[in-house]
């Protein structure tokens, strides 16, 4: 493709060299480049792509595309840009061929609840006839082509890629989990969105955010530059307090939530171990769902994913038999068959309001009692660790806290931010006799994650609930010295194998 046409939709150039060449390639790493190609020089949060530049040149880079001059070295062309991402990411567009233009695309975005919308939109779009392609979180996908997901929303040059291969294998619509890192360094700006979906904002991604106002306006970019001017739509979970500014913010935006103000809400809802069924008004007319969604808190997912829908026009009753085809998200809530006649669950919950609100749902099951596993990530905000431990040990009667993803953290450094959360609520910690006796409520620290695992199931009585958080569908843990396999669910089955009281 010549240079010329790749920078078309590209802003604030100075060009210094040819555009009239043949770019054979895009990327942002200087290891890949082959002669021919053209490089872009992003700043990362570790480092920095412009100190790899004379890299990439020797590599064969024919373009440079960077935020300053350069110095003592010298590309065929360099084009120098305000911002080298939202540059790659209009150029990726063009490179693969506007992949998204003249799809149907719906983008979501919040703190919570993402994956789980993103699957129920899949399935009502299939209901549809419209092909969805998804990609986030767990994977990205269309039909049986699954692909790794290194990250919620890649960066624009791959996620350009995956739409392209998938338009090209068939894919006629698509559904992104747009995350605020991803908003913030313009990995989606080469979308061309029909609706945008907030499902709530809490506190997560301090560490890269610093404050919960530039957490929000990270999201707020979705609504404001991608969506477009003259038929975007914005579906707003106004039961959330930042999802009630954004809604006064675009007063066009259609609302879902719990009270009748709502353009989308309840008129009757049944929450039980069986999922979550009930009428729910829209403008559309009321909508009769059935789904196999557990916990409260799903109440929220599935008004947004009935927003979205009734954004893209589809029908009720089209609506109603995607969710009810909706099959259980891997990791989120997801049950594991055992002989205990007590409940295990597996869920992604790794911040604190995550926590409470599948607590909270858990608690109206009315068990036994709930057993709690949870543990932090290393390298990551701090701030959340005892908020999280404290919302962990109020709605358990046993709190196990453990290792998450340490990274480069020491574990047992991690644990002492946790027990300070945990002591608000249990003035003081167990050892494994005492919280084995299983008098009364209160928590254990037990760093090895497969053992705090197995020492939950060997506690288990009839009518138990056991909640394993924190990790949900991912099968790795990652350690200060590298990636290990490690799958909560296959654990959870070791145990179970293994023995413990029944």
């Amino acid at each position: 493709m010549k240079l010329s046409q790749l920078l078309k939709s590209c802003r604030q150039q100075q060009i210094h060299g040819s555009v009239d060449l043949d770019v054979t390639g895009m990327h942002y790493d200087s290891r890949q480049i082959r002669p021919g190609d053209a490089f872009f020089a992003l700043r990362g949060v570790v480092s920095d792509g412009h100190n790899f530049i004379s890299s990439a040149i020797a590599n064969g880079a024919r373009v440079v595309v960077c935020e300053k001059p350069l110095k003592g070295i010298e590309a065929e062309t360099t084009v120098l840009v305000d911002n080298s991402r939202q540059a790659m990411a209009m150029a990726a567009a063009e490179f693969y061929g506007d992949p998204t233009q003249g799809m149907q695309v719906v983008g979501v975005t919040g703190t919570n609840g993402k994956t789980t919308i993103t699957y129920l939109l899949e399935a009502i779009l299939n209901r549809a006839g419209l092909s969805p392609a998804v990609v986030g979180t767990i994977n990205y996908r269309y039909g049986k082509d699954l692909r790794q997901a290194p990250h919620t929303t890649p960066e624009s040059l791959d996620l350009m890629k995956q739409v392209c291969d998938f338009r090209h294998s068939g894919a006629g619509s698509l559904v992104i989990e747009v995350s605020s890192h991803a908003l913030d360094q313009y990995r989606a700006d080469g979308v061309h969105f029909d609706v945008g979906v907030f499902t709530n904002l809490t506190l997560d991604h301090l560490d890269y955010h610093q404050n919960m106002e530039h957490y929000f306006k990270s999201k707020y970019h979705l609504f404001k530059e991608l969506l477009p001017r003259d038929n975007g739509r914005t579906v707003i979970n106004v039961d959330d307090d930042y999802g009630q500014r954004l809604a006064t913010m675009l007063p066009c935006a259609l609302t879902c939530g719990r009270k009748q103000s709502a353009d989308i809400y309840p008129e009757s809802l049944h929450v039980s171990l069986s999922g979550i069924s009930g009428r729910v008004a829209t403008p559309l007319g009321p909508i009769e769902i059935a789904s196999s969604l557990l916990g409260d808190f799903n109440v929220e997912n599935l008004l947004c994913t009935i927003g979205a829908a009734v954004a893209l026009d589809l029908s009720p009753q089209i609506i109603a038999e995607g969710i009810a085809n909706a099959t259980g998200v891997p990791g989120r809530l997801e049950q594991i068959e055992n002989d205990r006649d007590a409940v295990i669950l597996v869920d992604y919950a790794h911040t604190g309001d995550a926590l409470r609100r599948v607590l909270e749902a858990m608690q109206a099951l009315e068990p036994q009692r709930i057993l709690t596993i949870f543990g932090c990530g290393g390298d990551r905000d701090r701030s959340k660790r005892p908020i999280m431990a404290e919302i962990a040990a109020s709605g358990s009667d046993i709190a196990i806290a453990t290792s998450d993803n340490p990274r480069s953290e020491d574990p047992e450094q991690i644990l002492n931010d946790v027990r300070g959360g945990l002591v608000k609520v249990h003035a003081c910690e167990w050892s494994q006799s005492e919280a084995e006796k299983g008098e009364g409520k209160g928590y254990v620290v037990i760093p090895d994650r497969r053992e705090a695992i197995q020492f939950a199931i060997n506690m288990l009585r009839t009518g138990d609930l056991l909640l394993v958080a924190g990790k949900g569908h991912e099968d790795y843990q990652i350690l200060n010295s590298g990636r290990i396999h490690f799958d909560d669910r296959e654990e959870l089955r070791k145990a179970l194998q293994a023995g413990g009281q029944q």
